[in-house]
């Protein structure tokens, strides 16, 4: 599976051919493609650098990447691909229960992900597949809870990297709290709290921004704008664009392509530097897009049309960055080739792994509900028990 092949990944079409979108929606993706935001990039979709003085305060922080760091991103991309289209073939064989895919936003992770250091701590929520590879979380370590098997499958102390969340926005609140005891404690090492574009709207998140900016604590908010809440476009959410909303809470926010590793590593250092200066807190706004369905139980043919989407690919961060290196002399073919061996090969350990895992023990979910026990509890595994030896039982006969 190339990454073109994996790039170019489209959705079913519903009956008669034509996406599931109606002609009001395709007028409002005209006005949308229309009218492209103001943003930080220092790497256009045909792959060419970008200089100029609007972006000179960011481009500083990325002066000094090398043509080894530039093919270290690009693998870190390409890898975290293979391996979110891994898991959606093992969600669609039955393998896992659901997959949140990151398709089409590579970017935003692996450059956020790669500007922090071993100290800073990151809050997800249950898409940052590339920010957990940065980090240095096993991938099938992710798939535990996605299979069924475990409440995530990694000590969240052992990379500074916390469990997935699944309450929308929440993770935002633990992040500010523990920024403030990072500052208390007087270290300088900065916090990290993901979120999309449909989190922005729940109260935690309006909450964590105000005791943040308040307290002036070191977190970086980074807010991936894949545009899409589900079936929910960003522009039922929000009149004005969501970096903006940083304004009102006292602290800065910047808009940044999310297609561009490059401006993504700049920005983020340039917000986490803020953090370690007590200079508090910053919000970034990742534009990006979410190329596929929003978890795999998800149609986005109903709610969105194929030019959309088509736009969207041509500005596909993996072959952004690709046309770089090639025009730049930074690779070879032979630099390509053994990086899809690699990528094939972290396809085959994902799918092993996931099929090896042990299921888990039923009586588990009895145990740490109370600390002294309780007897309602008892009754519960008592007749859990029960139920389980009657298909012992029915075997039998």
């Amino acid at each position: 599976m190339t990454v073109e092949s994996t790039a170019a990944r489209k959705p079913r079409r519903s009956a008669g051919g034509k996406a599931g979108a109606t002609g009001t929606e395709r007028t409002r993706t005209a006005a949308r493609k229309s009218a492209e935001p103001e943003l930080v990039q220092l790497l256009t979709p045909e792959g060419k650098r970008v200089k100029n003085n609007k972006n000179a305060e960011y481009a500083q922080y990325v002066a000094g990447v090398t043509p080894e760091d530039l093919r270290g991103l690009y693998r870190d991309m390409v890898l975290t691909r293979r391996f979110d289209a891994e898991a959606t073939a093992l969600q669609r064989q039955g393998e896992l229960g659901l997959w949140a895919s990151l398709l089409g936003q590579e970017a935003a992770q692996i450059g956020s992900g790669r500007a922090l250091r071993d100290d800073d701590y990151v809050f997800p929520t249950y898409r940052e597949h590339g920010v957990a590879w940065c980090r240095g979380v096993d991938p099938t370590n992710l798939l535990g809870m996605f299979r069924g098997v475990n409440n995530g499958g990694w000590d969240p102390n052992s990379n500074n990297f916390h469990l997935y969340t699944i309450v929308i926005g929440s993770q935002t609140l633990h992040a500010t709290g523990y920024a403030m005891g990072v500052a208390k404690d007087g270290a300088d090492s900065a916090v990290i709290a993901y979120f999309g574009d449909g989190a922005s709207s729940q109260g935690d998140v309006a909450e964590s921004f105000t005791f943040s900016a308040v307290y002036n604590a070191p977190v970086v908010f980074f807010c991936q704008n894949n545009q899409w809440a589900i079936s929910e476009p960003t522009e039922k959410q929000t009149r004005v664009p969501l970096y903006q909303r940083a304004q009102g809470y006292g602290f800065p926010g910047v808009r940044v392509d999310g297609n561009d590793v490059l401006a993504c590593l700049a920005v983020t250092r340039w917000a986490l530097e803020r953090a370690r200066n007590g200079e508090g807190p910053t919000l970034v706004e990742a534009y990006t897009y979410r190329m596929g369905a929003h978890t795999t139980s998800d149609d986005p043919t109903k709610y969105r049309a194929d030019e959309e989407r088509e736009s969207w690919e041509a500005k596909d961060p993996i072959l952004r960055l690709r046309r770089h290196l090639e025009a730049s002399n930074h690779t070879d073919e032979g630099f390509f080739a053994e990086l899809e061996a690699e990528s094939e090969a972290l396809g085959r350990r994902v799918r092993e792994a996931v099929r090896a895992m042990p299921d888990p023990d039923h009586f588990a979910i009895f145990e740490n509900v109370y600390a002294d026990g309780h007897a309602l509890v008892d009754e519960e595994r008592a007749q859990f028990a029960a139920y389980q030896a009657s298909f012992a039982d029915e075997g039998g006969n």
